[in-house]
């Protein structure tokens, strides 16, 4: 399939018997097919204006975010995720008469801010103006987080339900979604290194004329669960502390559901085993370290993992958004090599 889409994409049109084998290829993933509206009827046209806007990636030289000798490396990426993500994107949009609020929810080495940076490009050769906002630009200030702490000294890390400034967020997002033409919006940006890994809010980005809001986070559009879910829950919540922060942190989630409301879609990023995040962690960090920077040992990394996972973890939380009768819009699953395994809508 990867040769005859790599000459499709070069400008040799496939034959007839070699489209229809791109086309059975298609249609035999019947939960990817249906998630990108692809039927017998509608394949040929689908997969046409695919080409097309794999040929237009290619002729404007589109400088992707990831490492590789050369473009048709990203084949099978592009042809069976980025690109037709991309469509389902704009059509999306072309369906609304005001910007597209597109949540994105993955864990850690998910690949959240790749697949942003990503979409991003493909949605500029469509035409359509993105704007990607993450969670973390959400975050309280350094003060008010140091002041968060001194009222619960659990919240030893920055990330959990709490510690970000929601009415910032709904903010951001009414005026993205209301702004006339040529109309600046402030996008409130958080820098992670500041006051020593601390973090703390900068200037805004200023931006206008965004037709799709990327909204990504780690529990972007988790909503709370029954308090009887903790009677019996996954490690690493044991104790009986374990327990309490869990369910507070689960009462805290409430406060979040009018940001989760502003969203049109939501895409969730779904590992085959939550564990994953827990090596692909552990792996961000020997990178970081192999370049000279400092970076966390195993056992710190252990202890951060397992707090956000007593925070809200991903077996009582993100489980149920992909399940049959769960909210999520798409469904990624990604296997330990950060390859999509499954694409389907719930």
């Amino acid at each position: 399939m990867e040769s005859i889409i790599a000459n499709w994409a070069a400008g040799q049109l496939p034959q007839p018997t070699q489209l229809q084998q791109l086309i059975d290829y298609e249609l035999s993933d019947r939960r990817s097919a249906k998630a990108w509206g692809i039927t017998p009827e509608t394949a040929e046209a689908k997969l046409k204006q695919r080409a097309q806007l794999l040929q237009a990636l290619i002729g404007a030289q589109a400088q992707f975010p990831l490492a590789y000798q050369q473009w048709t490396d990203l084949i099978p990426l592009l042809w069976f995720l980025w690109l037709p993500l991309g469509l389902w994107l704009a059509e999306a949009r072309q369906s609304l008469a005001r910007p597209l609020v597109q949540g994105i929810l993955g864990g850690q080495g998910t690949g959240k801010t790749t697949l942003t940076q990503i979409l991003s490009l493909i949605l500029k050769q469509l035409g359509y103006r993105t704007v990607c906002l993450s969670i973390d630009d959400l975050y309280k200030t350094y003060a008010e987080r140091q002041q968060l702490r001194e009222q619960d000294p659990r919240l030893i890390w920055r990330g959990p339900p709490g510690t970000h400034n929601i009415e910032l967020g709904l903010k951001t997002l009414e005026q993205l979604q209301q702004a006339q033409p040529a109309q600046p919006v402030d996008i409130p940006r958080f820098d992670k290194s500041a006051h020593g890994g601390e973090g703390d809010r900068v200037a805004p980005e200023q931006v206008s004329d965004i037709d799709i809001v990327l909204f990504e986070g780690w529990f972007v559009g988790v909503r709370p669960i029954a308090p009887e879910q903790f009677l019996s829950p996954p490690a690493p919540i044991t104790s009986a502390e374990d327990k309490a922060f869990a369910k507070d942190m689960n009462q805290a989630l409430q406060e979040y559901l009018p940001l989760w409301d502003k969203l049109d879609r939501l895409i969730v990023l779904y590992p085959e085993d939550y564990r994953l995040c827990q090596q692909w962690r552990r792996q961000a960090e020997q990178d970081m370290k192999a370049t000279g920077r400092a970076g966390m040992s195993d056992e710190k990394i252990d202890q951060f993992v397992a707090y956000f996972w007593c925070a809200l973890h991903p077996e009582l939380f993100i489980k149920p958004l992909v399940d049959t009768s769960g909210v999520a819009d798409l469904v990624i699953e990604i296997r330990s090599d950060h390859t999509p395994a499954a694409i389907y809508s719930p």
